[in-house]
């Protein structure tokens, strides 16, 4: 069954985000991903519309949840919101940058267990919450 969500990564200054869509055999494809500031959340979701109509949100269950979730429930009312555990994805975000990200020069001869990506991950987190629910589906 084909489904497109939202899902957000909260934090107390940035929260990370993903458009990710399932096709009928249970692909997933990220579609949109951002970083943004806290306050922006709102705003950002109307423009991650653009690259695809999402039927639920998904957001980490973490730092600042309830409150991003007041403000999208006043924003986006009919909106199905589902909260989700955040455990282990900061970790698991990190080796799924380096798949999106692949290693150049000297970060291939170390291994990415090893590594800290140069670039923060929190969209990321959001794409593995996305992933959580629409592989559970």
């Amino acid at each position: 069954m084909e489904r497109t969500v939202l899902a957000i990564d909260p934090g107390t200054d940035k929260c990370g985000m993903a458009l990710v869509h399932r096709d009928a055999e249970g692909k997933l494809d990220l579609r949109w991903r951002a970083i943004v500031p806290r306050t922006e959340v709102v705003a950002r979701m109307r423009e991650s519309e653009s690259a695809g109509h999402f039927s639920m949100l998904i957001v980490g269950s973490g730092t600042g949840s309830k409150t991003l979730v007041s403000e999208i429930r006043e924003a986006y009312p009919a909106l199905g919101v589902l909260l989700v555990d955040e455990k282990d994805t900061t970790l698991q975000a990190r080796e799924r940058y380096w798949e999106f990200n692949p290693r150049r020069g000297w970060r291939r001869l170390l291994p990415a267990s090893l590594q800290v990506p140069p670039d923060p991950v929190d969209d990321y987190v959001a794409f593995i919450l996305a992933e959580r629910v629409l592989l559970a589906v």
